[in-house]
């Protein structure tokens, strides 16, 4: 745990006590904060009050004599409209802040180099996460990963010069975090995507710009280049006088990180340096997982690790749960979950990576659907649709992709082993890419990454990746 005691002798509010939420609890308590926890779940209220907190409903206590409300990124700070708490924070002149934030203030105030990477992005960032920090414990360092992936970022153990904090952050996070300056920032990609809680792409593009604009002085900021939004916030952040590391995997930058050929090379004057290959590792497989490679690699050079180091730890990347996760073999039949692929611009990524696709898609769906995705429709052999979206996909593939309505994974997953191996191979691939967020049939994508993979291993004959 990272006591915060940038809060010691204060009150403060607490909103949201999910996983996050009462870490910020623990954490402020341990500081020497009083907190006052709040949620709109009776359980997690009680929850609360049993870990020995104060509880109370935030509409009805005076906010006089709190310094700060900690609100969990789920609650809406902006749109669709500011939550109740921070309409009565507003009025009473109290911060709104995240448990981010709270860790920011504790770096600077205890050891303000301690070196602390954050990465954000539409699409990639928890592969990047993962990656960068499995290259770190590689390389023999104190690793420390949290945030949007994993653990609470105050429930990790505190900054320390010798301590590597590897961090996942949503834009809903960077909204509430002010004061964040990392040592090394990742700005990936921006898509449309949470345009629900940002208003315009405008806003959410900017809200992720800040990640690396806010670089501390030293530091590194890493800044694809691939997509018009990034593009213009490396010249806008390079023109404010801000070092920046341009990365591509389209066009080689004239200075910057660049991936061909599955080569990743340092580009400095003009000349080329191999940095690492990722040729022939499955767990980095395609152009995304090759821009995924190329940001780490940048990252852990920054960090001091040399390219020997690096080459090996690429190498031993097992890869990320729900994301090209591979489940295993079934003949010449690979099964792939990428259940984390919520979006159309995520699930381009993964029908880019292979042919012979027998493709599980659906869910709760996103705006624009999956007419982006009809580049690749000549790689899919059949779709299998379920979930919510089923009968727009249906729409949209029809004429074009052979597909069926299977309605569930437990119906989909036989279906497309069984296809698969009737068409007779070598190649195929049962892809679940959904497209979609899973809020429909699953109460989020692990769990329904999950059941794939436990319905995938059931499959009589089926040997684990």
């Amino acid at each position: 745990m990272i006591p915060v005691t940038s809060f010691a002798g204060k009150t403060v509010a607490v909103f949201g006590l999910g996983g996050s939420g009462l870490a910020s609890c623990h954490a402020l308590k341990a500081g020497g904060a009083e907190v006052v926890a709040c949620d709109d779940s009776i359980d997690r209220m009680v929850e609360a009050a049993q870990a020995n907190f104060i509880t109370a409903d935030l509409r009805t206590v005076s906010w006089a004599n709190f310094a700060a409300l900690i609100l969990t990124p789920g609650v809406p700070l902006t749109h669709p409209a500011p939550h109740w708490t921070v309409l009565m924070a507003q009025a009473a002149g109290v911060e709104v802040i995240g448990d981010i934030e709270l860790f920011c203030r504790e770096r600077a105030l205890h050891a303000p180099d301690a070196p602390f990477v954050a990465i954000t992005g539409t699409n990639g960032k928890s592969t990047t996460t993962a990656l960068v920090a499995h290259l770190m414990r590689e390389a023999g360092f104190d690793t420390q990963m949290g945030g949007n992936i994993g653990t609470a970022i105050l429930s990790l153990q505190p900054p320390a010069m010798d301590r590597v904090h590897v961090i996942e952050l949503s834009s809903y996070q960077i909204d509430l975090t002010p004061s964040l300056n990392p040592s090394v920032g990742m700005l990936l990609n921006v898509t449309p995507d949470h345009i629900d809680r940002h208003g315009t792409l405008e806003h959410y593009a900017a809200v992720k710009d800040r990640l690396v604009a806010q670089v501390q002085a030293g530091g590194t900021a890493l800044i694809s280049v691939d997509d018009d939004w990034c593009r213009n916030a490396a010249d806008r952040i390079e023109a404010a006088g801000k070092p920046v590391i341009r990365v591509s995997v389209q066009a080689p930058p004239a200075d910057g990180i660049v991936v061909d050929h599955d080569t990743i090379y340092r580009i400095e004057g003009g000349e080329r340096t191999a940095i690492a290959d990722i040729a022939g590792i499955g767990s980095l497989r395609g152009v995304h997982n090759a821009q995924n490679a190329a940001f780490a690699a940048a990252a852990v050079r920054a960090l001091g690790v040399g390219n020997d180091v690096l080459q090996k730890g690429l190498r031993s990347f097992p890869g990320l749960a729900h994301r090209m996760e591979q489940v295993g073999h079934l003949g010449a039949t690979l099964f792939v979950n990428d259940s984390k692929g919520t979006n159309a611009d995520a699930t381009a990524k993964a029908l880019a990576s292979f042919n012979d696709i027998f493709w599980i898609a659906g869910g709760k769906p996103k705006e624009g659907g999956i007419a982006s995705l009809a580049e690749f429709f000549p790689r899919i052999r059949k779709a299998y649709l379920i979930g919510e979206a089923a009968a727009d996909f249906a729409a949209t593939l029809e004429g074009k992709v052979l597909y069926e309505i299977s309605a569930t994974l437990d119906n989909a997953v036989p279906a497309a082993a069984r296809d698969a191996e009737a068409a007779g191979l070598i190649d195929a691939v049962v892809l679940l890419s959904p497209a979609c967020a899973s809020f429909d049939q699953f109460r989020n994508f692990e769990i329904r990454g999950t059941r794939f993979r436990d319905l995938v291993l059931a499959l009589d004959g089926m040997k684990p990746a």
